[in-house]
């Protein structure tokens, strides 16, 4: 495997290398699915691992919070953190128990996240943090207002130590021995869909079927 620009010490994976990549569409594709990543820092009372909604846009990452937030206050000042992104997209049975696996895509990337202090930079990230969730929905409901916008701090990772792992395909061949057990063998897919909108209560507004599933 080449090196790449994504690789570094921290990144580079020792375990099972084959399934591992530095490319930079491949880290992206996985950061854009994702809706949840989970940030892993020493925090004041030691180590913490927090999940939180971000997004990615161009060479960044974001994440957002309200001002008091102890994770994000933390990193905005200074401290390093680790972002991990795990999709998983199927259970893996083998024959025998040791050998059961997840086909999964993941990204693990490290850097020192620095506070969004541009306002316009600011309402980007979170307008597009709003339409990943749905699209074009930053443009069909109020933006934040001024107190929403200062009550609300952001933080950009950059995408520029990282590594992304992936496990495809059916379980590993058994040989003959194993073969002949009398088990089932193969991949339960999981798929995550999007189901029919349930309005909120209180008046009506916008499309009665709300937006697109």
């Amino acid at each position: 495997m080449p090196d790449a620009p994504l690789l570094t010490d921290r990144t580079r994976l020792h375990r099972k290398p084959s399934r591992g990549s530095h490319d930079l569409t491949v880290v992206e594709a996985i950061l854009d699915e994702a809706l949840v990543c989970h940030v892993g820092f020493t925090g004041r009372t030691g180590p913490m691992v927090i999940p939180t909604a971000f997004v990615r846009i161009a060479d960044k990452v974001y994440v957002h919070g309200s001002a008091a937030n102890g994770m994000l206050r933390t990193l905005s000042e200074g401290h390093e953190a680790c972002v991990a992104v795990t999709l998983v997209d199927g259970l893996v049975l083998s024959r025998t128990a040791f050998h059961h696996s997840m086909n999964y895509r993941s990204v693990v990337l490290f850097g020192r996240p620095a506070r969004v202090t541009d306002d316009a930079e600011k309402r980007r990230a979170l307008d597009a943090l709003i339409d990943k969730m749905v699209p074009n929905r930053s443009a069909e409901c109020r933006g934040a207002n001024r107190a929403e916008l200062d009550a609300t701090l952001v933080l950009a990772f950059p995408v520029a130590e990282a590594s992304a792992k992936v496990r495809s395909g059916p379980p590993l061949p058994d040989d003959p021995p194993k073969q002949a057990l009398p088990h089932w063998a193969g991949v339960i897919p999981l798929v995550t869909t999007r189901g029919t909108p349930i309005p909120a209560s209180g008046p009506a507004s916008g499309p009665a079927s709300g937006p697109a599933p």
